[in-house]
C-alpha cells in the first residue's frame, strides 16, 4: 500500500531547517557576529556558559533594531538586506536569508534587548518558535543590540546529547571569534566564560591585523609573517593577507580564508598552497595562512550551503593558480636564511627565548631591522654565567704561593727537591722567619672568619661607598649589606678627604667598555702566571693578570680603607732579617756607598716601628713591639699573597713610600701593598724549566695557582675592578682574534 503524502506542520519544518543552519553553538555565534558586523558595530562582546549550551550572550554597539521590527525579527525570511532575488548578485552583507534568529529561536529561548540612536530607551522582547511572546517592554540599555540565547537544543535531545563536551564547544567558539577578530582589525572583540573576569580572546579596536594575530596565536607566528597581496583585473579579484615563512611550521594547518569578508572553507585553495609549502617545510608540518579574497559580487554564488561556509565563484581554477604563484614567489624571497634556537643554559635556568642566541655588540647595527637574524660569524657560543665544576673543588694547598714559604690551610708543603728558581739563595732563610703553618684569624676581626682565614664562598655584593661628616665613625648597622671585597662586614665609614679623593680619581679614570668586558667575560685559560686568555662576545683577549691584579688590590685598599681583616702569621717575622734578605737581593740596588746593610736594616726596623699604629689601624699591617711582622691585611677571600716578595715589600715600604703628605702616603703605600699582593711570575714555579720528576712533584702547586687565578682573581675582576682608561693603550689588554675575521680566513681556504 502506498504511503500517504502529507504536508508537514510548520513547526516541524522550522525545526528541521533550524537543525541545518544551527548545527552547534559556534554556528549560532557566527550568525550573530555577522549580524553585529552588518549593524556597523565597533565592539562585540560574547559571554558563554557550558560551551554555549546553557547560555550565549552577544552584545554590540551597532545601529540597533527598531521597536516596530521586533515583532517579526525572529520569523523566517525576514531581513533588511534583501528585497528581490536579483539583489543576491550584488549582495555585500553577511546575512540575506533572514533565517539566523528564526532558526535559533526554534531550538532555544531567545531574548533581544535593543536600542537605536534615536530611541529614548531600549526595548526587550522574548521569543519562542519564531514568535514574540509578549509586546516589547521598555528598559534601560546602551545603543546596540544584546541577544541572549538560553538552553540551546532544549527540544532536540539527540543533538544535545551529541554535544556533551562543553570544553570542545567552547574551543570551537574561540576559533570562530578569533578568525573574525583577525579579519576585522578595526573592531574590538572579546570572548569569556560567564563569571570569569579575564577574556580568553580579546582584541582592541585600534590594533592592526598583525597585532591581532600576535594576541591570538602568539609571537611565534607573528614574528615569522610575510605580507602577501596581488590583484588581477581580468579575473576581477584582489587578494591580501599574511602567511608564515619557512622558519615556522606546525602539525596542523591553520588556514583563515575570507571571500568577500565571509569566513569560508576551500579545500582546493588549501591544497594548492600546501603544495607550495611542501618544498620548504619538514615532512608532515604545515604553515599558518590568513588570506582575504575580494571577488566581484556578480561572480560569487553565496547561496550554496545552509551555513554559508562554502561559496562558488567564476574562474575558480585561474584564481587559485594566480594565488598559488604569488605565494610561491613570496616564499622564494624569504628563504635566504633559516633561524635555529639552541639551549645555552642548564635546564631550569631562567632564560627567555629572545636570550637564547645573543648577538655581539658590534653586530647590532648590522642586524637591526632584520627580525633579529643572527649569522654564524656573529653568534656568541659561550655564556659568562656558566660555572665550571672545578670552581667547587678548591685545592688543599694554599691558593697561590708555591715557594719555600708556602702557607697552607692544613699541612706544610716545602718546595720540590732540586727545583732551581730565581732568588732561591736569597730566600732560603725565610723558612726560619715565617714558618709554613695555618693562616689564623684575627680574634679582633668582626665577621666570623672560618678557620684558615676564609669565609664560606658566596657572591660578593657590589661595594658601597658611604660618606659621613665625621672623619671616622663606628658603623651602627653591622649587617651584610655593606661588605668588603674579602666578604667581611665593614666596621667603619671613612671620610678622610685624601681617601675620598683617591676613590674619586679611580672612578673618573674607569673605562666603561673594559668594565663591561671584564664583567661578562668567559675565562679561557692561563698562558703563564702573567698572562691569561678570556673571551668576550665574539672576541678573544690576552690579559695581563699581573697588572690587573695589581690594580685590583690597589682599588680594594682604597675603597675598603681601614676595613680589612688580618692574615695572622703563625710565628712573628723579624723586620730586621727581612730587611737584610731584601738588601742582599740585587733588585734592591744596594751599593757600598749606601753604608752597611746592618745599619740600614736597623734604620728600617726603627722607622717602621714609629708607623706601627697607623699601619695597623688603616691597613691591618701589624708589627709588634719587638719589631716583628705578625699580620697582613686580608684583601679578598681565599687569597694569600706570595710571601717570597715579603722582604722586598718591607724594604720598599720604608724607602719608596711618601710619608710626608697624607694623600701621597696612602696612595704610595697602597701601591706597594698592591704590588706585593699581585701575581708575579718570578714567584711562581716555571714549569718549562722543570724535569719530569719535578713536574710530577709540582703538579699540585701548578694546579693551585691556576685555580686561584681563574676562580679567585678573575672572579674578583668581574665585581670589584674598575679598569683604568690607560689599559686600552699600554698593552695590558690585547685583542688577539675575532670571529668575523676568522670566518673570512676560513672562507678563503
Amino acid at each position: 500500500m502506498a504511503g500517504v503524502i502529507r504536508r508537514l506542520d510548520e513547526s516541524v519544518v522550522n525545526r528541521i531547517a533550524a537543525g541545518e543552519v544551527i548545527q552547534r553553538p559556534a554556528n549560532a555565534i557566527k550568525e550573530m557576529i555577522e549580524n553585529c558586523l552588518d549593524a556597523k558595530s565597533t565592539s562585540i562582546q560574547v559571554v558563554v556558559k557550558e560551551g554555549g549550551l546553557k547560555l550565549i550572550q552577544v552584545q554590540d554597539n551597532g545601529c540597533g533594531i527598531r521597536k516596530e521590527d521586533l515583532d517579526i525579527v525572529c520569523e523566517r525570511f525576514t531581513t533588511s538586506k534583501l528585497q528581490k532575488f536579483e539583489d543576491l548578485a550584488s549582495i555585500s552583507t553577511y546575512g540575506f536569508r533572514g533565517e539566523a534568529l528564526a532558526s535559533i529561536s526554534h531550538v532555544a529561548h531567545v531574548t533581544v534587548t535593543t536600542k537605536t540612536a534615536n530611541a529614548k530607551c531600549a526595548y526587550r522582547a522574548t521569543y519562542s518558535d519564531g514568535k514574540i511572546k509578549a509586546p516589547p517592554k521598555p528598559c534601560a540599555g546602551n545603543q546596540g543590540t544584546q541577544i541572549t540565547v538560553e538552553d540551546l537544543f532544549y527540544n532536540v535531545n539527540t543533538r544535545r546529547k551529541a554535544l556533551k563536551n562543553p570544553n570542545e564547544e567552547y574551543a570551537k567558539i574561540l576559533e570562530v571569534v578569533s578568525r573574525y577578530a583577525i579579519h576585522n582589525s578595526g573592531i574590538s572583540f572579546s570572548v569569556k566564560k560567564q563569571g570569569d573576569t579575564v577574556s580568553d580572546v580579546r582584541t582592541l579596536s585600534n590594533a592592526s591585523t598583525v597585532d591581532n594575530i600576535r594576541s591570538i596565536f602568539g609571537n611565534a607566528v607573528s614574528r615569522e609573517l610575510i605580507e602577501v597581496g596581488c590583484e588581477e583585473a581580468s579575473l576581477a579579484f584582489k587578494m591580501k593577507g599574511y602567511i608564515t615563512n619557512a622558519n615556522y611550521s606546525v602539525k596542523k594547518c591553520i588556514f583563515l580564508l575570507f571571500i568577500n569578508n565571509r569566513l569560508v572553507e576551500s579545500a582546493a585553495l588549501r591544497k594548492a598552497i600546501e603544495t607550495v609549502y611542501a618544498a620548504y617545510l619538514p615532512k608532515s608540518t604545515h604553515p599558518f595562512l590568513y588570506l582575504s579574497l575580494e571577488i566581484a559580487p556578480q561572480n560569487v554564488d553565496v547561496n550554496v550551503h545552509p551555513t554559508k561556509h562554502e561559496v562558488h565563484f567564476l574562474h575558480e581554477d585561474s584564481i587559485l593558480e594566480r594565488v598559488q604563484q604569488h605565494v610561491e614567489s613570496k616564499l622564494l624571497g624569504s628563504n635566504s636564511s633559516r633561524m635555529y634556537f639552541t639551549q645555552t643554559l642548564l635546564p631550569g635556568a631562567d632564560c627567555s627565548s629572545s636570550e637564547v642566541v645573543k648577538a655581539s655588540a658590534n653586530s647590532s647595527a648590522a642586524t637591526k631591522g632584520t627580525s633579529d637574524k643572527i649569522y654564524a660569524h656573529q653568534m656568541v657560543r659561550t655564556d659568562s654565567r656558566e660555572q665550571k665544576l672545578d670552581a667547587f673543588l678548591q685545592p688543599v694547598n694554599n691558593p697561590l704561593s708555591t715557594g719555600p714559604t708556602e702557607m697552607t690551610t692544613e699541612a706544610n708543603a716545602g718546595p720540590p727537591e732540586g727545583a732551581v728558581r730565581p732568588q732561591d739563595t736569597e730566600m732560603e732563610d725565610v723558612n726560619d722567619l715565617v714558618e709554613m703553618a695555618d693562616v689564623q684569624e684575627d680574634t679582633a676581626m668582626p665577621g666570623g672568619l672560618s678557620e684558615g682565614g676564609r669565609l664560606s664562598p658566596e657572591t660578593v655584593p657590589p661595594r658601597k661607598r658611604p660618606r659621613e661628616d665625621a672623619d671616622i665613625e663606628v658603623e651602627k648597622d653591622d649587617t651584610r649589606k655593606d661588605m668588603t671585597a674579602a666578604c667581611t662586614p665593614r666596621r667603619r665609614i671613612i671620610n678622610l678627604t685624601s681617601v675620598l679623593t683617591l676613590q674619586e680619581e679611580i672612578s673618573n679614570q674607569a673605562h666603561a667598555n673594559l668594565q663591561e668586558m671584564l664583567h661578562d667575560h668567559s675565562f679561557v685559560g692561563c698562558v703563564s702566571p702573567q698572562w691569561a686568555l678570556a673571551q668576550y662576545q665574539t672576541k678573544l683577549y690576552l690579559l695581563n693578570t699581573t697588572k690587573l691584579s695589581q690594580e685590583l688590590f690597589y682599588q680594594i685598599l682604597i675603597y675598603d680603607f681601614a676595613n680589612f681583616g688580618v692574615l695572622r702569621l703563625s710565628e712573628p717575622a723579624p723586620l730586621y732579617e727581612l730587611s737584610m734578605l731584601a738588601l742582599e737581593d740585587p733588585e734592591s740596588g744596594w751599593t757600598e756607598e749606601d753604608g752597611p746593610k746592618e745599619g740600614l736594616a736597623e734604620y728600617i726596623v726603627e722607622f717602621l716601628q714609629k708607623k706601627t699604629e697607623m699601619l695597623k689601624d688603616y691597613f691591618s699591617l701589624e708589627i709588634d713591639e719587638e719589631g716583628n711582622l705578625i699580620g697582613l691585611p686580608l684583601l679578598i677571600d681565599n687569597y694569600v699573597p706570595p710571601l717570597e716578595g715579603l722582604p722586598m715589600f718591607i724594604l720598599r715600604l720604608a724607602t719608596e713610600v711618601n710619608w710626608d703628605e697624607e694623600k701621597e702616603c696612602f696612595e704610595s703605600l697602597s701601591k706597594e701593598l698592591a704590588m706585593f699582593y699581585s701575581i708575579r711570575k718570578q714567584y711562581i714555579i716555571d714549569e718549562a724549566n722543570l724535569t719530569d720528576s719535578q713536574n710530577e712533584d709540582s703538579d699540585s702547586g701548578s694546579t693551585t695557582w691556576k685555580w686561584t687565578v681563574e676562580h679567585v682573581l678573575y672572579k674578583a675582576f668581574r665585581t670589584h675592578l674598575l679598569p683604568p682608561k690607560h689599559f686600552t693603550e699600554d698593552g695590558n689588554i690585547l685583542q688577539l682574534a675575532n670571529l668575523p675575521d676568522l670566518y673570512k680566513v676560513f672562507e678563503r681556504c
